[in-house]
């Protein structure tokens, strides 16, 4: 096993940690921009297999990242299961509501999700062809938590208080919308797999506003059967899962869940990380985004400092949430030369 992802994800302890970014592939990027314009809008580009494989490769062109993560989106699951989706430009991503159990009810069989998001593998394999040998593919989906966030209130917000009250009104019409969810997730997660992905990533980023029991049966169990079911039809596959912001919960959770690598967001810090999760395996994370903005000896210095906190142990170098529209592009290469060289 030669690729430092994998080795990294399988416990090792590398001289220089594997680097990728989430978002690596977006707006902060000219060639990105002229691509997506080409597609005509995100959701054209993330249906169109040529397309979606070509901005996945820019930053590994550009960059030479040890990983390349999938051009797709979250939401793509709630609209193979049905629900209207639909981006405001400026704003955002848009859906069809689900506030009631008769609509949850109505919601097409997990089965039927592939007939929607095929392009997706096909965006996959073509990836699989054509990505460098030493650069590892990562798959993803949202966790069911955070897409039924989503799902709930028609759109991202603040607080998830949409989702929390249908939570309260009606826990079994809102756990059925988890296990719909959580379905469609692992088949989905399993035809990336089979297509190609040689990783696959959870992306929880509303774990955070899940407290005490609900935490437990909302982020920690649906992630568990996931994980569960992928090891079992696809053997040995690496799982990274990202709970963000869940702050003490992030304690355990890979244990609790079955994940290889728990990804931090950058509330904690490496020293933290190193203390509490490293002992129980790889970790990732977590400079915060605005270096990529700021740049200048602050990213530098922090982007050494996480590095040398987390030597001890297997360890992914990434950042604590995606990359922002309005971060530098030399900022990128100046962080990649940092961690190197720590």
């Amino acid at each position: 096993m030669t690729k430092l992802l994998l080795r990294a994800l399988a416990g090792e302890t590398l001289p220089t940690p594997p680097i990728w970014m989430m978002r690596q592939a977006g707006r902060y990027l000219p060639e990105y921009r002229a691509t997506r314009e080409q597609a005509g809008d995100f959701l054209s580009l993330c249906y169109n297999p040529d397309l979606a494989a070509e901005v996945t490769l820019q930053p590994i062109r550009r960059f030479g990242f040890d990983a390349a993560i999938l051009f797709a989106d979250i939401l793509l699951i709630p609209q193979a299961l049905g629900a209207d989706l639909w981006f405001v430009k400026g704003e955002g991503p848009r859906l069809s509501t689900i506030t009631e159990a008769a609509q949850v009810d109505a919601l097409r069989p997990a089965d039927d999700v592939h007939e929607t998001l095929s392009p997706i593998y096909e965006t996959i394999r073509i990836l699989a062809r054509e990505l460098p040998q030493d650069t590892a593919l990562i798959g993803f989906a949202g966790a069911p938590w955070t897409v039924a966030t989503y799902m709930i209130a028609g759109r991202g917000t603040p607080d998830q208080g949409p989702a929390h009250a249908f939570k309260s009104a009606d826990r079994a019409a809102f756990s059925a919308l988890i296990d719909r969810i959580t379905e469609a997730t692992i088949l989905y997660l399993s035809a990336q797999i089979r297509a190609g992905a040689e990783v696959v990533k959870i992306f929880d980023s509303w774990a955070g506003s899940l407290k005490g029991q609900d935490f437990d049966d909302f982020a920690i169990a649906p992630a568990r059967r996931i994980i569960s079911e992928l090891k079992r039809m696809h053997p040995g596959i690496p799982v990274i899962a990202f709970p963000r912001e869940a702050g003490d919960r992030y304690i355990g959770f890979a244990k609790a869940t079955g994940a290889d690598c728990v990804a931090t967001d950058n509330s904690v810090s490496a020293e933290w990380v190193a203390g509490n999760l490293q002992v129980d395996g790889c970790v990732q994370g977590n400079l915060s985004p605005r270096h990529m903005v700021t740049g200048g000896p602050d990213l530098v210095a922090e982007a050494q400092r996480i590095t040398r906190a987390l030597r001890r142990g297997p360890h992914v170098f990434n950042l604590g949430h995606g990359i922002t529209p309005d971060a530098d592009p030399d900022n990128v290469a100046r962080m990649i030369e940092a961690v190197r060289s720590a």
